[in-house]
């Protein structure tokens, strides 16, 4: 039962023709009569302002009832730092995770924790992803449920092998010894991130984390790898991957960054056609023309592709008779490149090339075949591809279908072996290697043109050098095998936002194979799998190298060796990263999946794949995900030390040397993640942090209201029942159930933004504005124990209760701060005694309609005397007989009263409620008409009704006490303050 047109309390309704609604009486007599009615209050603007000044007259004073409470209004400073580490001992923040985990709970929510590297100190990104997670986790276990959220570590790598060896090597050192000065500055990184994320408050057992160097973690990965490997998805294969010559190990797709500004030497050259093809009578004298970035593959060449759909044309330049083959549609392109016309002397499809060869032109003795493929384009080049089978993922693809030669001439070290002959040999393929090949085609006359070219190239996302593609032994996953499961399993989940499904679904296409192994002295995979993984568990992998190979091998295995056991050797593969991490839900998670991930957007590349592959292949479930973004700074750049735009969490709660940035405190941080679009670039700085911090202050501001009307106030004895209550504290309550509802579906949807924006309408538009500026005159002057001022209590309370609740998983520290000045508690923090209890039994039949229809007559009110105080004007409200007169009449039962539930919204002297306006009114009066739409019982009651109402400035004087307008004389007080001022005597 809604109001179809109710007020907003800030615009007036227009005019409209009247309705009668008599017929229907006698029903809403019915509906009204489960309503309570009106209890004799006083209300007036000028009764709010006496209280909020203090200024009462006289004796007066005392007997007024301010608001009174210890706690701050503002914290700053050393104060606040101080406040938050005091509320986070007191308040038991350190014990709560595990303190949920022992109580009973009909569901867990389970959020797998990405972990982040431990290879540095904490930065914003850290904060942006893991208090994100912590609102989502406080909410859960606020609402009932067992949170499952066990935090980790990702300990192995380059990241942290780089940095715990960049100032004395690898020089000497053993595997163990390398593995150890790794391991204890992960530790050291992980020991100042741990301190950090507990400084945000973030929830977890900190002493129950996971890291990816434990054994028993070890073992579980290894087992993950030994059940795809059973299953035949991982194979060892020799094939082209993307490798690092400047850390000097094989790189997946995910630890590549793309250079768009990459300037690479671009060629074109020429293959001299030696064996024409069959189907065609070509000319003497005729070269294949072909385009390529990368000069230094030209070696390596094995076949030229083309596309066999395409058409083909011999060209003869004008400027030196030179015949070309080259795509028809490229012909043009390449006039203007040249400068010459070229002139086509024969035109073919791609299909008639079959057959044909080419001499090499840095080899003569070797022959190259034209070739189809798929991959050829037409958007560069000449629509002929050089294919090197050792350098290139497409070129392989065609190495493989037509049973090509795949020789590295290319080292770990990305120059030149033997292989590629003593001109080359030792030289760097990307820098004097690519200059001597150019020069070596000059010299044979194939170079037809160089050009610069600016391009995406992949670079080590580590080392931020450019990669090469090479040929090596490796481990591969065969995701081919995959997509189709991946992507089934990932519709069937929730993806954050919908975009990201589409880039997750996109990147498994273009992913043939993942290359899981490394070259690194870390870990093996080779060996009998179950026999080590159990080894690991128990002993750790650092036993890889500390035991003898006999304790190594499972006893089976032993007795069916006839040689020396030394012919076995220790591998020196490891692991890939991404594998390493993405297979952590094997070793933390005890429910077969989680309810959700939460990471950034570069791991939709990373770890969100890694993961959705692991588990697919060995469980056939994904998990539900939420993709946030990245931390940048204010003005939306990404931040680096060298722009000196870095903002350090640190900083942020403790302050810096910069005045710009003061101690914030851990809530500010937290706000800030909560009120960003965390699904694009989140900005921070000192003009979003002091935002977030005014916010915060008015926040506190409110809930300081709150708490000094409640002073004394024990909602467990003193609470009026709701069925007795004043209808517009009802109504607070009706409001306060609606923006609990929406605040819980804002938290479920991992939209803690929304949560903020509810909050803040709720607090601005129906608090401050309307619900205190009328409620002040009952709490300030009404009888201490008087049910009037019981009803807004409870509602206060109620109010104080909920909003502090709904702030909770954002703020606990301020919340927490709240629920220790807060009445009638039988628990020491908030967070063990649940989420917002909102009662169906504040939704009442007639309760909206009722004060919101009393709500648009105020906003007409208000608006015909604009600038002036509702105080000092009688109000009379004209509405013909029929449902809105009947509700009114439920709010002020009497004709005229000063003191009626409806005069205190009207926050006027008088109110006079008839059913026609008199004849005989002042001529100063001021008329004004609306209608307010009615719908009662789903809409079989329904009725348009107008009403009019006339102002006249108030004959009364002032009350000295409650400076209402009630009193005849300036020098006599109301009834209402005579009779609490003579009690109070």
């Amino acid at each position: 039962m809604t109001a179809i047109m109710s007020s907003n309390r800030t615009n007036s309704p227009s005019a409209a023709s009247p309705s009668r609604g008599l017929l229907l009486s006698t029903r809403l007599c019915n509906v009204l009569t489960r309503l309570p009615r009106c209890h004799g209050v006083g209300s007036g603007e000028g009764g709010a302002r006496h209280a909020d000044s203090g200024s009462a007259q006289g004796g007066y004073r005392d007997t007024v009832l301010l608001p009174h409470t210890e706690f701050p209004m503002k914290l700053s400073g050393q104060k606040l730092l101080d406040r938050e580490v005091e509320i986070q001992q007191k308040c038991g923040f350190a014990e709560l995770y595990s303190w949920q985990r022992e109580r009973k709970s009909k569901k867990e929510f389970c959020l797998h924790d990405g972990p982040p590297y431990a290879n540095g100190d904490p930065h914003v990104g850290h904060a942006l992803n893991k208090i994100l997670k912590d609102i989502r986790n406080r909410f859960e276990m606020l609402r009932g449920r067992q949170v499952h959220y066990i935090p980790g570590w990702d300990c192995h790598g380059l990241p942290i092998e780089l940095k715990a060896l960049g100032e004395v090597g690898t020089s000497g050192l053993s595997p163990l010894q390398i593995r150890q000065k790794a391991r204890e500055f992960a530790e050291g990184a992980i020991a100042r991130q741990k301190a950090a994320f507990q400084r945000w408050g973030v929830m977890a057992d900190w002493d129950q984390c996971y890291y990816t160097y434990d054994g028993a973690y070890e073992a579980a990965q290894l087992k993950v790898f030994q059940e795809m490997f059973s299953k035949g998805i991982i194979y060892q294969d020799y094939k082209p991957v993307f490798w690092s010559p400047s850390s000097r190990t094989a790189l997946a797709e995910a630890e590549l960054e793309y250079n768009t500004e990459h300037v690479s030497r671009a060629i074109y050259a020429t293959f001299p056609l030696v064996k024409p093809p069959p189907k065609i009578a070509a000319e003497k004298g005729v070269s294949v023309l072909v385009w390529t970035t990368q000069p230094w593959t030209i070696p390596a060449n094995q076949a030229v592709c083309y596309m066999p759909n395409a058409q083909y044309s011999v060209v003869k330049r004008a400027d030196n008779t030179q015949l070309l083959l080259v795509a028809t549609e490229r012909t043009a392109s390449m006039a203007a490149l040249l400068g010459t016309q070229l002139e086509s002397v024969g035109t073919f499809t791609g299909s008639q090339l079959e057959g044909g060869i080419c001499k090499h032109p840095t080899l003569p003795d070797k022959d190259v075949p034209l070739l189809p493929a798929n991959h050829v384009t037409m958007d560069k080049g000449t629509g002929l591809v050089h294919t090197a089978p050792a350098h290139g993922m497409e070129d392989y693809s065609v190495a493989s279908h037509f049973k090509l030669s795949v020789e590295c001439m290319v080292d770990e070290d990305g120059k030149f072996t033997e292989l590629a002959g003593p001109e080359l040999q030792s030289l760097s393929v990307m820098a004097e290697g690519t200059d001597k090949v150019i020069s070596m085609l000059k010299e044979c006359g194939a170079l037809v043109k160089e050009e610069q070219c600016v391009h995406s190239y992949p670079y080590d996302w580590r080392t931020k050098q450019p990669v090469v593609i090479r040929p090596s032994k490796q481990w591969f996953i065969n995701t081919a095998s995959l997509k189709d499961k991946a992507k089934e399993a990932l519709q069937k989940v929730r993806v954050l936002p919908e975009s990201a499904r589409g880039s997750l679904l996109a990147m498994l296409d273009r992913r043939t194979y993942w290359c899981i192994s490394r070259q690194r002295s870390w870990a093996d995979t080779q060996t009998t799998l179950s026999h080590i993984a159990n080894l690991f568990k128990e002993k750790g992998s650092d036993c890889w190298w500390e035991l003898p190979i006999e304790t190594l091998l499972p006893p089976d295995v032993l007795k069916k060796v006839t040689g020396p056991v030394a012919d076995y050797v220790r591998g020196e593969d490891v692991l890939d990263i991404w594998f390493d991490s993405g297979a952590s839900w094997a070793a933390v998670l005890q429910d077969p999946r989680a309810d959700a991930y939460v990471e950034g957007k570069d791991q939709i590349g990373g770890w969100f794949q890694s993961s959705l592959f692991t588990s697919v292949a060995v469980r056939n479930k994904a998990p539900s995900l939420v993709v946030h973004g990245f931390a940048v700074s204010e003005n939306g750049d990404k931040m680096s030390k060298s722009l000196g735009n870095v903002v350090d969490p640190d900083v942020v709660i403790n302050g810096g040397q910069d005045p710009i940035m003061p101690a914030y405190g851990a809530d500010v941080l937290r706000w800030w993640v909560a009120e960003s679009n965390i699904f694009s670039e989140v900005q921070i700085g000192p003009t979003v942090l002091n935002l977030a911090r005014d916010n915060i202050g008015k926040l506190r501001s409110i809930l300081k209201f709150l708490l000094g009307n409640l002073q004394g106030f024990d909602p467990r004895v003193q609470a009026v029942d709701p069925k007795q209550m004043h209808y517009i504290d009802q109504y607070m309550l009706h409001l306060l159930r609606e923006f609990s509802i929406k605040v819980t579906d804002a938290y479920s949807e991992f939209d803690a933004g929304r949560v903020i924006r509810t909050l803040q309408a709720f607090l601005t538009r129906d608090l401050s504005s309307f619900y205190f500026s009328i409620i002040k005159d009952r709490l300030y002057c009404e009888p201490e124990d008087s049910l009037g001022r019981r009803s807004c209590q409870t509602a206060l309370e109620e109010i104080l209760d909920g909003v502090t609740r709904a702030i909770a998983p954002i703020l606990p520290h301020l919340a927490e701060e709240v629920y220790l000045h807060a009445p009638g508690h039988d628990r020491e923090t908030l967070f063990k005694s649940g989420w917002i209890k909102s009662s169906s039994v504040w939704r009442r039949p007639g309760l909206e309609e009722a004060v919101e229809g009393a709500c648009a007559i105020r906003d007409l009110f208000l608006s015909s005397i604009p600038g002036k105080h509702a105080a000092q004007y009688d109000l009379t409200i004209a509405i013909e007989p029929g449902l809105l007169f009947e509700l009114m009449e439920s709010l002020q039962e009497e004709p005229t009263s000063t003191s009626s539930q409806l005069a205190e919204l009207m926050m006027a002297a008088r109110v006079s409620l008839v059913s026609e306006l008199p004849c005989d009114l002042p001529p100063d009066t001021l008329l004004n008409h609306g209608t307010f739409l009615i719908n009662l019982e789903g809409g079989v009651i329904r009725e348009d009704s107008a009403y009019s109402i006339a102002v006249v400035p108030t004959s009364a004087a002032r009350c000295p006490r409650c400076r209402r307008y009630t009193v005849q004389s300036a020098d006599c007080l109301c009834p209402r303050c005579k009779t609490v001022v003579s009690q109070a005597h």
